[in-house]
């Protein structure tokens, strides 16, 4: 089966022969991928490298089901948004390959899930439904078979308490959090934290002024007392992460890879160490869609990925020229 060959890419060439494979088979069973396909008059027939599959704007999963799949979806995951915005949704028919791939990742970067106790601090995405994050946080904390496991709302206090004690008795502990709940973590209760990996999964949410990645992680690296603050790049619309285990360098599992594109022309991509839109290829998202343009600004150098940033509105032009 094909999904089984994704998981089984050791090298670039093998990568680049299996992603034809998903873009052929994406083209022929999903109907708004193989209608943007054709408005750019590209066909597997005319397509014969990697760089020649054309990337869906991520918007379209703001309007359309983006599906590769005659099968009733499993669950359907959906994106944060603040009021009156549209939100994405994302129609998973195997949720058997979601964890796949973040079982695979995960263990592949960190280890096996059980020589951890995971403290999930991520109140915006407990407070909705559909979070693709919440359901692999929610998998991992299994996985670990640890009764400290588990995820915090508000009750910074205790979570504070049991995050010192664990640390202190020298527990493996990775506290993964989105960006302001963990800021007010560390100004409720300073830590100087020898065993424990913290993880930001980006986003202020509305809750706080946005900043840039090199203050954020300076404030949290001097509150919890860490060298280094490690970081997950995911989204609603994939179906795998890359993470940085520092300052912002991200790698990918050998099923994904990020290209750059011109952000004055979207059908162009740019050469290594150039600064331009992020394009995603996460073959894991086999009955979705593999080959997505996203709103993220990054360059890409010797495999590493760096993500600076969004385009704002106005920097988006070349993408949206394409939603017509």
């Amino acid at each position: 089966m094909l999904h089984k060959r994704i998981f089984e890419i050791s090298n670039k060439d093998e990568f680049e022969v299996v992603a034809l494979e998903v873009f052929q088979h994406q083209f022929s069973n999903n109907k708004v991928y193989r209608e943007f396909c054709k408005f750019l008059k590209k066909t597997p027939k005319l397509v014969n490298t990697i760089k020649e599959i054309p990337f869906l704007p991520i918007e379209f999963f703001k309007t359309k089901d983006i599906v590769s799949d005659t099968i009733t979806p499993e669950i359907t995951f959906t994106s944060s948004g603040t009021t009156g915005t549209t939100t994405s949704k994302h129609h998973v028919t195997n949720l058997a390959i979601y964890e796949e791939s973040f079982l695979k990742t995960f263990t592949e970067f960190y280890g096996n899930p059980s020589d951890y106790i995971f403290l999930a601090l991520l109140p915006s995405y407990l407070e909705r439904k559909g979070s693709s994050l919440i359901y692999m946080a929610d998998h991992l904390i299994k996985r670990s078979g640890n009764k400290e496991s588990g995820f915090y709302l508000n009750n910074m206090e205790e979570l504070s308490e049991k995050l010192i004690n664990l640390d202190t008795a020298g527990k493996k502990v990775f506290l993964i959090g989105v960006s302001f709940a963990l800021l007010d973590l560390i100004e409720k209760k300073h830590f100087n934290l020898k065993n424990t990996i913290v993880m930001e999964t980006g986003g202020m949410k509305g809750r706080r002024k946005e900043m840039i990645r090199e203050e954020l992680h300076q404030h949290l690296k001097t509150g919890f007392g860490v060298r280094k603050i490690h970081s997950e790049y995911g989204m609603t619309e994939l179906l795998s992460q890359a993470y940085s285990k520092g300052e912002g360098i991200f790698d990918c599992p050998a099923w994904m890879r990020i290209l750059i594109r011109d952000p004055e022309d979207a059908l162009s991509l740019l050469p290594e160490g150039k600064t331009g839109g992020i394009n995603v290829i996460d073959l894991a998202n086999l009955n979705s869609c593999s080959f997505i343009a996203t709103q993220d600004l990054g360059r890409v150098k010797n495999n590493k990925v760096e993500i600076l940033g969004r385009f704002d509105n106005s920097d988006v032009r070349g993408c949206n020229l394409l939603l017509l």
